[in-house]
């Protein structure tokens, strides 16, 4: 009888660890609509919209955009020198939050500079001058020292507040040396300020044999960072391997334990690892059994999805669909699947400051999702 309580006992807490982890994913089955605004980009890796509501896109082979309604797309010359390599080219896109009055845009991209061949991930700065169609007064705040020639796993998405830059960078396909070691970039988050400093109190500042830069780490691949406006809190997704896509609640310092804990496997079935859990690292809010490869991240706050307000809608890449996270108490609570199928690889997802939500979706272009 001791025997099968024990049993029994053991299930009920695996049971209930995997529940807090893997929440069934429900399905809102009602037909919401896109409208396509704009077709000529292909991989729209980064979005944002300009106060006067043209939209500012990446393209990943390098070309950044300027677009407006009914208008063909204006190319913005003035990048430095891109890396298009499988994975890397040009990434992420955000505003300064005084972008109004100064005009900067915060970019990453792979950059071959530096020691070393192939690339890695950078971060720049940079004036966007919209008269004449050009970036000027670039400025490099930050560069992965470690250049790789693999074609893998650059990260990388920008979470922009009123002090602090946070941006990723994925391990570069180097699990087994980047993600662990806080002496070389890769398989992290990283905190600036917004002019590029170091902040003072950045969780590994005082360590001579860190990047004083990184924020947090041990993770594969995020391509989805967000704060949330209610809490103010950062929250990341990554890629997994094959199986065990994750989403974090980033804090200053915590180890999210890649690869020496996750939920996946190799690509061809075998395991890296016997261990989910470790003392000192972090557990995610969520893990998805299969993968369905998470690609951007938004939080809602805009009254024209009151239905949707003070949650987080993230786009994947493997089935084509959203999905729509509801938190409370630093908790995923609920996940809902919307748009059983937008027709395309979910490449990023923003809310505008126009308050509508945006799509970048591969091989279509940025649809605007109706309320």
């Amino acid at each position: 009888m001791n025997h099968l309580l024990v049993t029994l006992l053991v299930f009920f807490i695996s049971s209930t660890v995997y529940a807090k982890h893997s929440l069934s994913l429900a399905e809102d089955k009602k037909s919401y609509s896109t409208e396509r605004l704009w077709s000529d980009i292909t991989i729209p890796w980064g979005m944002v919209q300009l106060p006067d509501g043209r939209m500012l896109a990446t393209e990943r082979s390098g070309s950044l955009l300027l677009l407006t309604a009914n208008q063909p797309a204006v190319l913005i010359a003035g990048l430095p020198e891109i890396h298009a390599n499988n994975q890397g080219g040009l990434l992420d896109i955000a505003l300064h939050p005084n972008f109004a009055k100064n005009g900067v845009i915060f970019f990453s991209y792979a950059s071959q500079a530096g020691e070393g061949e192939g690339s890695n991930t950078a971060l720049m700065r940079a004036k966007l001058d919209t008269q004449n169609n050009r970036l000027t007064e670039q400025k490099l705040l930050y560069k992965g020292e470690e250049n790789s020639l693999s074609g893998a796993h650059y990260g990388s998405r920008i979470v922009v507040d009123e002090t602090f830059i946070y941006f990723s960078i994925g391990d570069r396909g180097s699990r087994d040396v980047n993600p662990q070691d806080l002496s070389r970039d890769g398989g992290k988050i990283y905190r600036l300020n917004l002019d590029g400093s170091i902040p003072s109190d950045n969780p590994f500042i005082d360590n001579n044999s860190a990047k004083k830069a990184i924020f947090s780490y041990g993770h594969r691949n995020p391509q989805g960072l967000v704060k949330l406006g209610s809490s103010g809190e950062i929250w990341s997704h990554e890629h997994g391997p094959k199986g065990g896509d994750e989403v974090n609640l980033i804090a200053a310092g915590k180890n999210y334990g890649w690869p020496v804990i996750s939920y996946g496997v190799n690509y061809n079935n075998t395991p890296f690892t016997k261990l989910t859990t470790k003392p000192g690292m972090e557990q995610p809010k969520l893990y998805w059994q299969p993968s369905i490869a998470p690609s951007g991240m938004a939080f809602i706050s805009s009254s024209k999805y009151p239905q949707w307000q003070g949650k987080v809608l993230l786009g994947s890449m493997k089935f084509n669909h959203l999905v729509l996270l509801e938190i409370a108490n630093s908790k995923v609570i609920k996940q809902t699947k919307l748009l059983s199928d937008v027709g395309g690889r979910v490449r990023n997802i923003i809310q505008g400051a126009d308050g509508y939500i945006y799509l970048g979706v591969d091989g279509k272009g940025i649809l605007r999702l109706l309320p």
